[in-house]
């Protein structure tokens, strides 16, 4: 059994107070739904990190390091290496330094946003069959559509999407998240839908979810849910 428990979470860079200056407040349940879920991750021996970047699979291995320069703030830093990780590894790691289990050992794996669903599968399938007891962190925003204030306009059907992967979640429904279609999620902007996919065929089969936070306060849609 080697995925013991699990955590999905989304990445937005101003879960970092650094970035979100003024605004950081706006997200305080949301940051603090993340730091709950990750510490629900103790229980394993080492954690695996896995979220969406521009290219991949790609692994990275503890020390890889991040840097949030981008997004206005050089000085926030994450892992010891080369500033290699994307931002949805980036910030996994940063949630992590900010819990008790940021001593566990851990590895990272991206995922690039058009990778196939059934790659994404036997990349699960190859997590699941490992002999550690894994904590896997899954990063993964929702639709970027939610609203007239979204980072692009407006989708009728980006509520409809949200809502089905945050009941999908909740059930620890991995048969959903393993439908979910690559062509409408690219559509919907929601690049969380290859992470988990990932995700969907690592889940040992026993673990429940439970969903802590859904909602879009920027017009991207955000989750967090807790798996054992």
């Amino acid at each position: 059994m080697p995925v013991v428990r699990a955590a999905v979470c989304p990445h937005p860079p101003l879960l970092v107070p650094e970035i979100a200056s003024g605004a950081a407040p706006e997200l305080d349940d949301l940051r603090a739904a993340c730091l709950a879920a990750i510490e629900h991750l103790s229980a394993a021996d080492r954690l695996l990190v896995v979220g969406s970047g521009s290219t991949g699979p790609a692994s990275y291995d503890g020390p890889a390091g991040g840097s949030f320069g981008a997004y206005g703030a050089p000085g926030v830093r994450v892992g010891s290496g080369d500033p290699v990780l994307p931002l949805s590894l980036a910030m996994g790691a940063w949630l992590i330094e900010q819990t008790k289990v940021t001593g566990l050992p851990r590895s990272y794996l991206a995922v690039s946003a058009d990778t196939p669903p059934a790659r994404c599968l036997e990349l699960g399938r190859e997590i699941a069959g490992g002999n550690d007891r894994i904590g896997l962190l899954v990063m993964g925003d929702g639709s970027a559509r939610r609203s007239e204030h979204s980072p692009v306009h407006l989708h009728p059907r980006a509520e409809i999407f949200d809502t089905t992967v945050a009941e999908a979640l909740d059930r620890a429904d991995t048969a959903v998240l393993a439908a979910l279609d690559p062509d409408l999620a690219s559509e919907l902007q929601a690049v969380g839908r290859a992470p988990w996919q990932v995700f969907a065929s690592a889940l040992q089969p026993d673990l429940t979810g439970n969903l802590t936070y859904h909602a879009a306060p920027y017009g991207v849609g955000y989750f967090v849910a807790a798996f054992s």
